[in-house]
C-alpha cells in the first residue's frame, strides 16, 4: 500500500468512526503521525476528500446499473446483478460505501444538489427495472416506488457489517442470501 493509499484508508476510517463533521484535519494528521501541513500533500481539503470519494463510488454504481439496464437479462436477473454489484462494492470497500449512506449530507453546495440529483437518477434506474418486472409478470403487482426504496434500503446498510472490522466474508453466500430475501418479496 502506498503512503497515499494508506492516508486515504486512514482518513475514511476516521470519517466512518467519528463522522465527517467531527473528523478534523488534525485528527487525520495525528492518526498518520504527521504534521497538519503534510495532510495537504494528499488532499486539497477535507471537503475535497469527501467529494472525490462520494462522486467516484456513486459514478461506479451508475455506470454498472446502466450496463445492467441495457443488458438483455430478464428483470429478475437484473435485480440479481444489482444486488451482486452492491455486495461486491460494499464488501471490498465498505468505508467508501458508508459515505453514500452517512456522509453525503455533509457536502456543500453546489455539490450537494448535484449528488442529490444523481442519487434520484439512480433510484429511477432501479425503479425502471422493477416496473419492467411488474409489466412482464416476473414481479407481483406492487407500488414500484415502495419496492425500489425497500430494495435499496436492504442493500445500502450492508456496509455496517464490514466497515472497520476484520470480518471474513463469503461474498457468494452474502449475495445468495440477499437475493433470496429480496426476490421473495418481489417475485410473483
Amino acid at each position: 500500500m502506498t503512503k497515499r493509499e494508506e492516508f486515504i484508508a486512514q482518513s475514511l476510517k476516521l470519517i466512518h468512526q467519528k463522522g465527517f463533521k467531527a473528523t478534523t484535519i488534525r485528527d487525520i494528521a495525528e492518526s498518520m503521525d504527521c504534521d497538519v501541513a503534510n495532510v495537504y500533500n494528499y488532499i486539497d481539503s477535507k471537503q475535497g476528500l469527501l467529494e472525490s470519494h462520494l462522486f467516484a463510488i456513486n459514478s461506479e454504481f451508475h455506470e454498472n446499473v446502466d450496463q445492467i439496464i441495457k443488458s438483455s437479462y430478464a428483470p429478475i436477473d437484473k435485480i440479481k446483478k444489482l444486488i451482486s454489484l452492491y455486495v461486491e462494492i460494499t464488501v471490498t470497500r465498505p468505508l467508501e460505501a458508508s459515505l453514500l449512506v452517512n456522509e453525503w449530507r455533509s457536502l456543500k453546495e453546489p455539490k450537494l444538489s448535484e449528488f442529490i440529483k444523481a442519487r434520484e437518477s439512480f433510484e429511477r434506474k432501479v425503479k425502471k427495472i422493477i416496473i419492467e418486472g411488474i409489466k412482464e409478470g416476473a414481479f407481483r403487482q406492487m407500488n414500484p416506488e415502495l419496492a425500489t426504496y425497500s430494495l435499496l434500503s436492504c442493500v445500502r446498510w450492508l456496509f455496517n457489517k464490514y466497515a472497520g472490522k476484520k470480518v471474513k466474508v463469503n461474498k457468494v453466500e452474502v449475495e445468495k442470501e440477499l437475493v433470496e430475501f429480496v426476490l421473495s418479496g418481489l417475485s410473483n
